[in-house]
């Protein structure tokens, strides 16, 4: 493997690189209840194009936003390129682990989610880990779309650009 990565500080490179490559992504943590940030998110991602399963055991819906929900990560019966975990940093551990199991490609821990010693496992077993982000806003960073709401996203770009 590279060198190891700086969970301080995320090069835009390593973002857009994990961004562009996932299809598909289960949401730990996916809420039924559209004022929530996971209902935001899964919406979000969903109109770029990508997959977003729904895993949340005390989730009232049979479905989130037309994808069926799982109990557990476990019982996702479809293969996933990343695990975005919406909840504490103390469940993060866990839900690595179940991420390692499943075979994903990137574990991705959401704004204030951060757990060092899961994503050390999730790295000795070939994962690519992000903490303490959302894919949402980073998405929408890396392709200047926050910008049009007045946030410096620190791109600077005259075209639309694409991951």
């Amino acid at each position: 493997m590279g060198k190891p990565v700086n969970h301080d500080s995320y090069s835009d490179e390593y973002l857009r690189g994990i961004l562009r490559d996932v299809k598909t992504i289960a949401m730990v943590g996916a809420s039924d209840n559209w004022n929530r940030p996971s209902y935001f998110a899964m919406k979000y991602l969903q109109s770029k194009g990508l997959r977003v399963i729904p895993v949340n055991p005390a989730a009232k819906a049979a479905e989130i936003l037309g994808e069926k929900v799982y109990p557990s990560l476990d019982a996702v019966p479809v293969p996933v390129d990343m695990v975005d975990v919406f909840r504490r940093s103390e469940e993060a551990g866990a839900i690595t682990d179940a991420a390692i199991k499943q075979h994903a490609k990137v574990v991705w821990m959401q704004i204030g989610v951060r757990d060092d010693a899961a994503a050390k496992r999730a790295e000795a077993a070939g994962l690519k880990v992000v903490m303490n982000r959302c894919p949402k806003i980073e998405y929408s960073r890396l392709c200047g779309e926050l910008g049009w709401s007045g946030v410096n996203t620190g791109i600077i770009s005259a075209k639309r650009r694409k991951l």
